[in-house]
């Protein structure tokens, strides 16, 4: 067994009252890694985990979805993985997550970090860009279609937008404002204003195959009339849970989005495609091919303090708190 300093939650919503003290981790099972964290990425999932989203957790459970770092200890089943790979993993939501100086992952979820990228890139790479990998998966024949993409400013959405037009589809972009030149150096054909009423009437000419939502049900539910004839709806947020539509119109597809299941419902297939897929884009996020969003470092200990900011107001920016001084 090992000791680690870490996070831990106490039964309360306020990410505020999270404690910071030392726990005592199980053996590791034969499929599994003990990873020695040097970064942590910090997403709007962890303050809505803390909130009380999971039935699963206990008290002082260790929240945390994202960590990157060096593998020091590993399963007896284990052969392809070696002590001191440098690697970024998104945890299994039931379990301690990554606010920690040690985590236990299964091997099976572990993506290899290529050489030169930074710790601080790797660490916020895999909840979002998986889940944007995940939404663009969704929808076949993106080439040369006109898709809607709401909510585009933050971490998932601008991802996305760069994978949509990866695929050679023709890509809509709200979000706020300051973020429109952002995403069209990307790529992005044409951005609009959420904040503005107008900005639906100004899509209402173009023929959306598809709409991805970032915001939640009821955005989503809002997009659906956009659509074309046997488009697609994806609510990456939420989950939309009743047909949006008159029966035998439109005839759209829903879809939803959510990467921490596959833990529970994912076959070994579906993983081995996941990590193969998530180790191709972090090596366009090395050649800067994909870019991501801006990172800003914090210290361990700020983690309270930024995700009850992060619940008032997502900025954009992705946090990093860094275990170490050193994040090359």
């Amino acid at each position: 067994m090992i000791t680690t300093k870490a996070w831990q939650w106490i039964k309360n919503p306020d990410p505020l009252q999270l404690v910071l003290g030392t726990k005592i981790l199980p053996e590791l099972k034969e499929n599994q890694v003990l990873v020695k964290n040097k970064c942590v990425g910090i997403n709007p999932v962890d303050w809505k985990l803390i909130a009380g989203l999971s039935s699963d957790w206990k008290k002082n459970q260790i929240p945390g979805v994202d960590g990157m770092g060096i593998v020091i200890d590993i399963g007896k089943n284990i052969k392809h993985i070696r002590h001191g790979a440098r690697v970024a993993y998104f945890a299994d939501l039931r379990r301690d997550g990554s606010f920690s100086q040690y985590t236990i992952v299964d091997a099976k979820s572990l993506l290899a970090v290529p050489e030169q990228l930074s710790d601080l890139s790797a660490a916020v790479f895999p909840c979002a860009a998986l889940t944007a990998y995940q939404a663009m998966n969704k929808v076949p024949f993106l080439v040369g279609k006109d898709v809607l993409v709401n909510g585009a400013g933050g971490a998932v959405g601008s991802l996305l937008c760069q994978l949509l037009i990866q695929k050679g589809a023709i890509v809509h972009a709200t979000a706020s404002s300051h973020r429109h030149n952002f995403l069209r150096s990307m790529g992005v054909n044409k951005t609009y204003d959420y904040h503005q009423t107008n900005w639906r009437e100004k899509l209402k000419k173009v023929p959306l195959y598809a709409a991805f939502d970032m915001v939640d049900s009821k955005s989503a539910l809002s997009l659906a009339s956009m659509l074309e004839y046997y488009g697609h709806l994806v609510c990456v947020q939420d989950r939309v849970e009743q047909a949006p539509l008159e029966p035998f119109t439109t005839c759209i597809s829903l879809h939803e989005v959510g990467l921490g299941a596959i833990y529970t419902h994912g076959s070994e297939y579906q993983w081995c495609q996941l990590v193969k897929e998530g180790e191709v884009l972090l090596q366009q996020v090395y050649r800067k091919e994909l870019i991501l969003p801006e990172i800003k470092a914090i210290n361990f200990e700020e983690i309270p303090e930024t995700l009850a900011q992060l619940a008032q107001n997502n900025n954009s920016i992705k946090y990093v708190a860094c275990l170490s001084n050193k994040n090359t």
